[in-house]
């Protein structure tokens, strides 16, 4: 139904407004008492062959909704009734801040893919804290942490810490932001020494805490062979509890869509299937080169059962879905846990 209909209907409208459209009719319609029946009917599946640990939290299937959908916590018990294991909210900053102009989002159909230059566009984190203290559902979620634009580098690390300490009692893990393309020097925090001493400071004010949460990087997959082997040391070395892997990139060479049409969009970061490949190739090296020591979260190109199995047979002990589900529908949550349900049960 998804593909045949709403589809078409939906990629008439620019991504963005699209994307407000969506948002809204499912914040009014999933909690009416027969939507929710049907949302229920059509996308549950649960089975204890589906459960995972990972950082010391129990999730109900590995199955999550990366950062970006639901920036501001707004979506987070209909989200849930989709049967998603996981959601990461954000990216969060300090202040609120409108994101870079429009238009910012695009599609290119012909790669089934997505360049974004959104900014961090989000209403803050304490207007977050306020609607996740309203939540109902008990889906494990994450806070995806960033800086504001206006913010130098150098005082990176209190941005960082304020986001912390106002999610901290509300959000399950936490996720380092400093891979988006579309902040101004954000991906400059990726450098070992810079990025070393703000996890240290992240991870230090986390454990202070009377219930430290677990504390996750997230990176792009740009990084060189060299870059990766520096994250492996500096998780190593700053006793974090994984990475995320990974963000948009860069790279346009991965497209198909004529030259000149991607050259009018502008600057961004690509997401979609063309990332599959990239996102698997670093899961796999991250994985391999510290001999699997610490769990991983893969998310890039998945749009089927198959993608996801690539995924965590490459390293990954989760994953997550956000371009796959704009491309293949809603449906593609369940799909993508029967097909995990029959790798599992082998």
């Amino acid at each position: 139904m998804y593909k045949s209909l709403l589809k078409p209907l939906l990629f008439l409208k620019n991504p963005e407004s699209a994307h407000h459209f969506t948002f809204g009719l499912t914040k009014k319609t999933f909690n009416l008492p027969v939507v929710h029946s049907i949302v229920q009917a059509n996308f549950s599946l649960e089975d204890p062959k589906l459960e995972r640990e990972v950082f010391g939290l129990k999730f109900k299937n590995p199955v999550g909704l990366a950062a970006g959908f639901d920036k501001d916590a707004k979506l987070i018990d209909e989200m849930a009734m989709l049967g998603f294991g996981f959601i990461e909210i954000g990216t969060l900053t300090p202040k609120p801040q409108e994101g870079n102009p429009l238009p910012r989002l695009f599609r290119l159909p012909q790669d089934e893919a997505l360049i974004n230059r959104m900014g961090f566009n989000n209403g803050g984190v304490l207007a977050a804290v306020e609607r996740l203290k309203k939540r109902k559902s008990k889906v494990i979620v994450g806070g995806n942490i960033g800086k504001n634009k206006v913010t130098p580098n150098e005082n990176a690390v209190d941005d960082y810490l304020f986001c912390l300490e106002a999610l901290h009692p509300y959000v399950d893990y936490f996720v380092v932001n400093v891979s988006s393309p579309n902040t101004p020097n954000l991906r400059d925090l990726q450098e070992k020494e810079p990025l070393k001493a703000l996890l240290s400071a992240v991870k230090n004010a986390n454990d202070a805490k009377e219930k430290p949460k677990p504390i996750l990087l997230k990176i792009a997959p740009d990084l060189t062979n060299g870059q990766l082997d520096d994250i492996i040391e500096i998780v190593q070395e700053t006793k974090i509890d994984g990475v995320i892997a990974t963000s948009t990139t860069i790279n346009r060479s991965v497209l198909t869509t004529p030259k000149e049409e991607v050259e009018a969009i502008g600057a961004g970061g690509v997401s979609g299937k063309v990332l599959a490949s990239r996102s698997t190739e670093v899961i796999k090296y991250l994985h391999q080169k510290s001999n699997g020591a610490f769990p991983i979260i893969g998310v890039g190109g998945i749009f089927s059962p198959e993608d996801a199995i690539e995924k965590l047979e490459a390293g990954a002990s989760l994953i997550q879905v956000y371009s796959g589900m704009i491309y293949e529908g809603p449906g593609l949550i369940k799909r993508i846990k029967k097909g995990l349900l029959a790798y599992f049960s082998r």
